[in-house]
C-alpha cells in the first residue's frame, strides 16, 4: 500500500482536493487498497476551506509517506513557518512531492524548487518566475515532473497529475480505466489553454450536431460547406449562418479544429508517422497539418508529440 498525505491549510480550495478521487477510483479498479490517503494540516483538527466547508485533518507527524501533495488556495499567500518546514522535510523523505495550482508557491518559498522546472496556474506564472529566479517556470504545461517533484497548473490539472502517478505506479491500462470512470482525458496534450474542441462547439440544434458528428467520422473527406449542409438538410447559405450562430465559428474553422484534435490524439498513441497522421485526419500533407497546428495550438505537431511523450 502506498501512503499519500494531502496537505491543507486555512483557505485551501476544495477543487484542488479532487485529485484524491483518482486514487480512490484506482483502488476500486485494482480491487485492493493500493493507496491510503490522509488529510493533514499543521495543527490538525478542522481546517476551513475557501468556501463554507471544513475538513477534519491530522497534524503533521514524523512518519514518512510515499507521496505528499500540497493543496492550494485561490491565490498565492505567504506560508507559515511550520508549513515550510514540513515541505522541506517531505522533500527529503518522500518518494514524490507534489503540488496543485498556486500551491507551487509554497514549495518555491521553501526552496524545494531551486534549480527545478515547475508550473502553476497561468495567471500567476509570471509572478512565480519574478519572485523565484532559481526555478524555471513553464507556464503552458499541464503538469511537470522534475526528479521527485511534481507540479501542476490549475486545480483540475491535479487530476491529470494524479492520473500520471497512477500510471507510474500501476501502468497505463489502470490509469486509462480510472480516467474513463471519471469521464476525463487520460492525457491532455497541449498547454493550459487547450480544451476539447467538442466542448467548445456545443451546437444547440440537432441539424448542426448531425453535421459535426458526420465530420468527426469522415475527416479524410473534403468536408466542404455544401457536403455538410446536405447532411444537415439545409442550403449552404442557411447552414453557414446557422453554424456560426450556434458555434461562433465558421464550418471550415470547426473542421480544422476537429482535425487538429484528432491528429493530436493519434500522436499521443505514438504509433503513427506524421505522414500517416496527416492523411488519416484529412490534412493530406504534413505542411498543411503543421500550419493548422500553429494556428490552433500555437505549436508545431513535433512539439506536441514531444510534450506528450515527456508526460508518459
Amino acid at each position: 500500500m502506498r501512503h499519500i498525505e494531502f496537505v491543507v491549510f486555512p483557505g485551501f480550495q476544495l477543487m484542488g482536493a479532487t485529485a484524491i478521487t483518482v486514487f480512490e477510483v484506482a483502488n476500486l479498479i485494482l480491487g485492493e487498497d493500493a493507496y491510503h490517503v490522509r488529510l493533514v494540516s499543521e495543527h490538525g483538527g478542522k481546517v476551513p476551506s475557501s468556501s463554507v466547508f471544513c475538513v477534519e485533518t491530522e497534524p503533521f507527524g514524523d512518519a514518512t509517506f510515499d507521496t505528499v501533495i500540497f493543496g492550494a488556495g485561490m491565490q498565492p499567500e505567504p506560508a507559515s513557518a511550520g508549513l515550510l518546514d514540513f515541505a522541506r522535510r517531505a522533500a527529503r523523505t518522500s518518494r514524490r512531492l507534489a503540488t496543485t495550482c498556486v500551491g507551487t508557491f509554497v514549495l518555491a518559498q521553501a526552496g524545494v524548487l531551486d534549480g527545478c522546472r515547475a508550473t502553476t496556474h497561468w495567471a500567476f506564472a509570471h509572478e512565480l518566475q519574478d519572485q523565484y529566479r532559481r526555478l524555471k517556470v513553464e507556464e503552458d504545461s499541464i503538469y511537470i515532473v522534475d526528479g521527485t517533484v511534481w507540479t501542476s497548473a490549475g486545480m483540475t490539472a491535479g487530476i491529470d497529475m494524479a492520473l500520471a502517478m497512477v500510471e507510474e505506479d500501476h501502468g497505463i491500462d489502470v490509469a486509462r480505466s480510472v480516467a474513463r470512470n471519471l469521464v476525463v482525458y487520460h492525457r491532455r496534450a497541449g498547454g493550459q489553454s487547450q480544451f476539447s474542441v467538442l466542448l467548445e462547439l456545443e451546437p444547440k440544434s440537432d441539424r448542426i450536431q448531425k453535421a459535426l458528428d458526420y465530420a468527426k467520422k469522415n475527416l479524410r473527406r473534403t468536408l466542404s460547406v455544401e457536403e455538410l449542409a446536405d447532411v444537415a438538410h439545409l442550403s449552404p447559405r442557411q447552414f453557414t449562418r446557422a453554424f456560426r450562430a450556434e458555434t461562433r465559428q465558421s464550418p471550415a474553422k470547426a473542421v480544422e479544429h476537429l482535425r487538429v484534435e484528432s491528429a493530436r490524439l493519434m500522436m499521443e498513441q505514438g504509433r503513427h508517422s506524421m505522414d500517416e497522421v496527416a492523411n488519416e485526419t484529412g490534412f493530406a500533407d504534413r505542411e498543411r497539418m503543421r500550419r493548422a497546428f500553429l494556428r490552433t495550438m500555437g505549436q508545431p505537431p513535433q512539439t506536441v508529440r514531444r510534450n506528450s511523450r515527456s508526460r508518459t
